[in-house]
């Protein structure tokens, strides 16, 4: 099942930069390093076997201990109403999101800008890379510039840089996983939105791609209008995921997003 597929994927691309922990339910990612990184610090729930009640507490005292917010990230919980409730009764704030997957399925063409260059990252362009990242509320604002960091160290990513006019102002990068590549972290700082840059960077990537073979390209945006973005560069939704935060403290996701 395709469903399964994308879980695999992002349970791979997580332990990326967090450590993982297997257990009955799901799984437990930490990275101490970087405590406000939502995605590398949260306990993934999939599966649900065992006592919510237990679940819930267990993954409290873990991150406790570690000095973490507890948090769920919950899939497949359809029907879960009362593990939910019992979330709330414990005091985890929850908010749930509905989550398109895309797929790149046809190659559009477009325009050359001479005024357009790109390029992979690399040390000495790297600061350029992280300070357009560190300005996006989406990424997580300041935080960003640690899990760049550790992301630029591994070979299973890579990292790209456009340039406008000689100046700095998007970014991309790629997770490898098998034989597909996930897209990740697209951004262009404000100045420069309204100009197409993005989809200049993402058919740079995608011919990337098709040189290194790789059989699929997925990306899973973040609402409807990035969504719609993604469409214009070739790429179909083929499944809509519903997914759910639970947190027991500090601010939500939508709130990260919207940079509050």
């Amino acid at each position: 099942m395709i469903e399964n597929y994308i879980e695999a994927l992002d349970i791979a691309y997580v332990s990326s930069f967090a450590t993982k922990i297997e257990r009955s339910w799901g799984y437990l990612f930490y990275n101490e390093n970087q405590p406000n990184y939502y995605d590398a610090n949260h306990a993934h729930i999939s599966t649900y076997n065992g006592h919510f009640e237990e679940i819930i507490n267990e993954v409290i005292a873990f991150y406790q201990e570690k000095n973490l917010i507890p948090r769920f990230y919950l899939s497949n919980y359809e029907g879960r109403a009362e593990f939910i409730e019992m979330l709330k009764n414990k005091g985890f704030g929850f908010e749930e999101f509905d989550s398109p997957v895309q797929l790149w399925r046809r190659e559009i063409e477009i325009e050359p800008n001479s005024l357009i260059t790109i390029e992979k990252v690399t040390s000495e362009n790297m600061q350029d890379a992280i300070h357009i990242e560190c300005q996006i509320p989406e990424l997580g604002g300041s935080i960003r510039e640690q899990a760049f960091k550790e992301e630029f160290s591994q070979d299973c990513y890579i990292h790209y840089l456009l340039k406008y006019n000689g100046i700095p102002c998007s970014t991309a990068c790629i997770f490898f996983y098998e034989q597909d590549a996930r897209l990740e972290s697209v951004a262009t700082i404000k100045e420069y939105r309204g100009k197409g840059l993005i989809g200049h960077l993402i058919h740079y990537i995608q011919m990337d791609m098709l040189k290194k073979e790789v059989e699929r390209l997925w990306v899973l945006p973040i609402n409807e209008q990035v969504e719609r973005v993604y469409q214009k560069s070739g790429f179909d939704t083929v499944l809509n995921v519903k997914t759910g935060h639970a947190f027991l403290g500090g601010k939500s996701v939508m709130d990260v997003r919207n940079g509050l």
